[in-house]
């Protein structure tokens, strides 16, 4: 056991008090750091509050940016071309399967979808999304001149562009598709999209209802269709032709003043409900008519209808479009919908493009329509 030695300091606490171990000069010193601690503490905390209710207002004009966009892009790929002078030199590109990292690169990759594939840009919106950060809304179709049967390739999604506030200008632009989940680069994903849209379909050079495609899904798209008329009787099965020579019959003359009618494609099948018992069979009219120059049909059982069109998702596929396989892409297509949260009507189209008696069937043309109830791009 230890035993204590005179020599040792013995430390005995006053009475009422506690006696600190540390010279008074030592004290008061600890004492005032613990306040200037305290006090540092209390004001960075006063700030970093005024900071989250107060944040640094941008010093860019978002909206200017927004309007030149309106003004600008829909240059992109016409002779005109964009502004070069908007965007940094170190401009950042990317989309799904392609890369630049300077105005040079960047201008480079347009000028060569511009040659491969005439494309067709279609702006949508223009929104701020952040004090720095434009998105855009857009259609992209390109036709690959390359291929003796010039494919099309369909694009939809959004840009998200970026504003260096130091030069006023864009220093970055990211692509993202609709069809697409892994917008990365470099996306493999990306690359089969490509390749699928590669694949022959014969489409006769024939005019044919007015749409714009809003979107394009992984397996289907969104067209906003303009009015058209259409020619029509009943017909027995969605994927049958009963009544199709009585509606042709019309066009080619049997009509009260005997006009020949130019052909259009495709030929509509409509099922009015969900059971698919109600159908009728439908010529799509050249545009240049309307209800009041038309002549009236020769037979009771045709009628003239107008189609008021609107919002539509549509399937394409190829092969003889039997029953079966027709009510199987309804089903597909439907529930496609329903997934993505949109509102399909009760019914739909059958589209049929080609003569089937002069069409190899893996090179048809077929698509399923459904009208939607509504449909937003925001």
């Amino acid at each position: 056991m230890s035993v204590a030695r005179l020599s040792d300091p013995i430390f005995r606490p006053l009475s009422g008090h506690i006696t600190s171990l540390y010279p008074p000069q030592q004290l008061k010193l600890n004492r005032t750091s613990v306040l200037v601690t305290k006090t540092m503490k209390r004001n960075w905390k006063l700030k970093m509050s005024m900071v989250e209710q107060s944040p640094p207002k941008s010093t860019v004009d978002i909206k200017q940016f927004v309007d030149f966009l309106y003004e600008d892009l829909p240059h992109l790929f016409d002779d005109q071309g964009i502004d070069r002078t908007a965007y940094d030199e170190r401009v950042k590109f990317r989309d799904p399967i392609t890369k630049h990292d300077s105005i040079s690169g960047y201008l480079f990759n347009i000028a060569m979808l511009k040659k491969i594939f005439t494309p067709d840009f279609y702006l949508h919106w223009v929104k701020p999304t952040g004090p720095y950060e434009i998105t855009t809304r857009w259609t992209m179709i390109m036709r690959f001149v390359l291929l003796p049967w010039k494919p099309e390739l369909i694009f939809t999604g959004t840009s998200v562009m970026g504003i260096n506030p130091e030069t006023n200008k864009f220093c970055s632009h990211e692509d993202f598709w609709d069809s697409i989940k892994n917008n990365n680069y470099f996306s493999l994903e990306g690359l089969w999209d490509v390749m699928k849209q590669l694949r022959i379909y014969k489409t006769p050079d024939l005019e044919t209802p007015k749409f714009q495609i809003l979107k394009r899904a992984s397996t289907y798209e969104v067209r906003r269709y303009s009015p058209f008329i259409v020619v029509e009787t009943d017909g027995e099965k969605l994927a049958g032709s009963s009544g199709f020579n009585t509606v042709a019959g019309y066009i080619f003359g049997k009509n009260s003043t005997t006009e020949k009618i130019a052909m259009t494609t495709p030929v509509f099948t409509q099922a009015f409900d969900a059971d698919m018992s109600k159908v009728s069979i439908q010529i799509v009219l050249p545009s240049e008519k309307d209800m009041d120059s038309l002549p009236d049909p020769n037979q009771e059982d045709i009628s003239l209808r107008k189609v008021e069109g609107g919002i539509a998702a549509v399937l394409k596929f190829s092969g003889k479009p039997t029953e079966d396989i027709v009510a199987e892409k309804e089903k597909i297509l439907r529930s496609s919908l329903l997934r993505d949260g949109l509102k399909p009507k009760t019914g739909c189209l059958l589209a049929r493009y080609n003569d089937p008696g002069r069409t190899w069937n893996f090179i048809m043309r077929n698509e399923v329509l459904i009208w939607l109830e509504e449909f937003s791009l925001d």
